[in-house]
């Protein structure tokens, strides 16, 4: 499947949520990630990402698609990081 992930934690958390996610998808924006992933490799995401989050103050949304090809993007401005394929 392929999402689109959008966190809001406190500044003291923002490291680790970055790191966190970077090991599973592609860094778009401040605190945007997409990508293709797994169901399972997504739960794994979230078992760690609870590990260190505080559900009170932080928040993570995840938008799902069946692939990227189902999802419409458009980027208005400078794209913060690219993810153009080179063959």
């Amino acid at each position: 499947m392929y999402v689109l992930l959008v966190y809001d934690v406190k500044q003291a958390r923002v490291g680790k949520m970055l790191k966190l996610c970077r090991r599973y998808l592609n860094w778009i924006q401040n605190s945007v990630f997409e990508g293709d992933i797994t169901e399972v490799k997504l739960k794994e995401l979230l078992a760690n990402a609870h590990g260190f989050l505080d559900l009170d103050e932080d928040s993570v949304l995840i938008f799902k698609s069946r692939s990227q090809h189902w999802l419409e993007k458009q980027v208005v401005g400078q794209e913060r990081n690219r993810l153009d394929t080179f063959l």
